[in-house]
């Protein structure tokens, strides 16, 4: 369900796999449930989530004193946090910024509307990775519920593996939650987690791409936004 990246007296950091949900569903076990177990702590407080199909970096706090911090700081938009995702669609435009309001629509699906009254934001970097297959970088801005997703949907090149918002079956989803930054105490913490399943993260040219030191998230030029994102 997870591998453990960091252990901290004041939190973990853990890499989830795909397919794995948040809170038990059925018979199923959820991902705190299994950390809870595994990690011998019942005092964990998750500070963010991972969509199911959602592979990559997680934090989790082991206080509620940490968890209220490090959620001010994910409110604050004070944490820096990295997706990588896969496409076999042409983007409208291969970098940029994505905005609007999200509205919940049928069968479990978000819209991306023109408003900007509480908006997602997202920037975003593209490159071609191999013929009919594009990786993208995409920094979140907010936190809203299935807001990358989203935004490559409203690019006209939904997530590889994602059916929900019309991409092309796969072995999975296509998404990683790749680096993710913050500071606590005076500390800066910075973790980068490279994905491990599915056939097309695991394959030589994305396993290439993310040996580049030019395409590391931290070294590509985001535009600064004009206002508070």
């Amino acid at each position: 369900m997870f591998d453990l990246i960091a252990t901290d007296p004041r939190f973990y950091v853990i890499a989830k796999h795909p397919g794995v949900s948040f809170h038990r569903q059925g018979d199923e076990a959820g991902l705190m449930e299994a950390l809870r177990a595994q990690l011998a702590d019942d005092a964990l407080w998750p500070v963010h989530r991972l969509d199911r199909l959602t592979s990559g970096l997680l934090l989790v706090a082991r206080s509620a004193e940490v968890a209220s911090r490090l959620a001010e700081a994910f409110a604050a938009r004070e944490i820096e946090k990295y997706y990588l995702a896969l496409s076999d669609r042409k983007p409208q435009k291969k970098q940029g910024l994505v905005r609007g309001d999200m509205v919940k629509g049928r069968g479990g699906a978000w819209r991306l509307l023109p408003s900007s009254a509480n908006p997602a934001i997202t920037q975003f970097f593209s490159f071609s990775l191999a013929p009919g297959l594009r990786l993208f970088i995409l920094r979140p801005h907010s936190g809203k519920t299935h807001q990358l997703r989203v935004a490559l949907k409203s690019l006209s090149a939904p997530i590889l593996g994602d059916e929900l918002y019309g991409g092309t079956p796969s072995d999975r989803g296509y998404l990683h939650a790749y680096s993710l930054a913050f500071h606590l105490d005076g500390e800066r913490f910075h973790f980068i987690c490279p994905p491990r399943h599915g056939a097309h993260f695991n394959a030589e040219a994305l396993q290439a791409a993310l040996q580049k030191p030019e395409w590391q998230p931290e070294a590509l030029p985001w535009p600064v936004l004009n206002s508070p994102a």
